[in-house]
């Protein structure tokens, strides 16, 4: 069931690319190509530089408040090649699931590393929604047209989602009460969330490194539209924004590319701008976003060398392996005793009882 479910997300991603293709041509993509520039592309690349320092300390923060050690160089490391493996790896969650089990073998505890790299991944994207709720239901954009339109249906929508969120809780309040394995996971889960996240000392600067990675996100993406060519103000432009990275956290996509592309040329256009243009700007960023990764790929090459002259180096300080524990060093004890005359075995004088005896 995995590999299909892995399967369909690679094929919807590529599907969505594929429909832009036809709908919308090859001129959109080249010419985010062609329009990038030297300093766009530097001035992308600082801004990414800041986000992932951001996102590393915040991971810092929940992992040391679930007891786990976790050094800020390394963290920017690990989350550096992280970020390059989601956006050279299909799914774009990779990256994530090597860091979580790569931190959890070095600690000793994979499950607690992968609960503390979720958490942290579930808050930025809280107070992502936070940030972007608020924006698209305060500021005009295609959203707030649509929702104006069709009030009764997005009424209903929330009223349902409402609801499910309570059965979900009483659910929770219910199932924590019992003495089952998923009681104890759930009072487990809620335990950790209040230590890693809403601990005093922790609360605070996940939510502001959670703020400055949102901030530079949408950063990257002006960068990207007026590399693109568009001068649409920044009130017209955020809206939009936000939409293309809620689209990135659709599970269909190619290293992030897909939904990202899609949803960016549809709200271009819905806003009065042009649909190419949204999606040049969508694959700017995307090579932005990849080029700001690159560092990671350094990580692994330096990682990958070390681990080759570490195993070097042991080859050279033992190039004979050791007798395997529990076999006679010594042929003779492995010759029938009763078969060889005692004073011929040059054996230590504790071999030669042992065979008189014979053991």
């Amino acid at each position: 069931m995995g590999r299909i479910w892995a399967w369909a997300r690679i094929l919807g991603g590529v599907g969505i690319l594929a429909f832009l293709l036809w709908r919308l041509g090859t001129g959109a993509f080249l010419d985010g190509l062609r329009v990038i520039s030297l300093p766009a592309l530097g001035l992308a690349f600082g801004i990414g530089a800041a986000t992932t320092v951001f996102s590393a300390w915040r991971w810092c923060l929940v992992a040391r408040g679930l007891g786990l050690r976790l050094s800020f160089p390394a963290a920017i490391a690990d989350y550096y090649k992280a970020l390059f493996l989601n956006a050279a790896l299909p799914g774009g969650v990779l990256g994530d699931v090597d860091r979580a089990v790569q931190h959890g073998r070095d600690e000793g505890d994979v499950a607690k590393s992968v609960r503390a790299v979720v958490l942290e991944r579930t808050a930025g994207q809280l107070v992502f929604l936070v940030i972007a709720v608020t924006v698209l239901l305060t500021v005009p954009s295609p959203v707030l047209t649509v929702l104006e339109r069709h009030g009764f249906v997005v009424a209903t929508v929330l009223l349902a989602v409402a609801l499910a969120a309570v059965i979900l809780l009483l659910a929770f309040r219910r199932l924590r009460q019992g003495g089952s394995r998923v009681a104890a996971g759930i009072r487990t889960g809620l335990a950790e969330i209040r230590t890693g996240l809403l601990a005093r000392r922790n609360w605070p600067g996940v939510t502001l490194a959670s703020v400055v990675v949102v901030l530079g996100h949408l950063a990257t993406f002006v960068v990207a539209a007026r590399a693109a060519g568009s001068a649409a103000s920044l009130t017209r432009l955020i809206p939009l924004m936000l939409l293309a990275l809620l689209a990135m956290s659709l599970p269909l996509n190619i290293g992030g590319w897909g939904p990202r592309e899609a949803v960016t040329a549809w709200a271009f256009g819905a806003a009065g701008l042009s649909a190419t243009q949204g999606l040049t700007t969508a694959v700017v960023y995307g090579v932005f976003a990849f080029v700001a990764a690159l560092p990671g790929a350094a990580v692994l090459i330096v990682r990958a060398l070390s681990r080759l002259r570490t195993a070097a180096a042991v080859r050279l300080a033992a190039p004979i392996s050791p007798v395997p524990y529990g076999l006679p060093a010594a042929p003779a004890l492995l010759v029938e005793p009763a078969l060889v005359e005692p004073a011929l075995v040059p054996v230590a004088p504790v071999g030669r009882e042992l065979v008189r005896a014979g053991a």
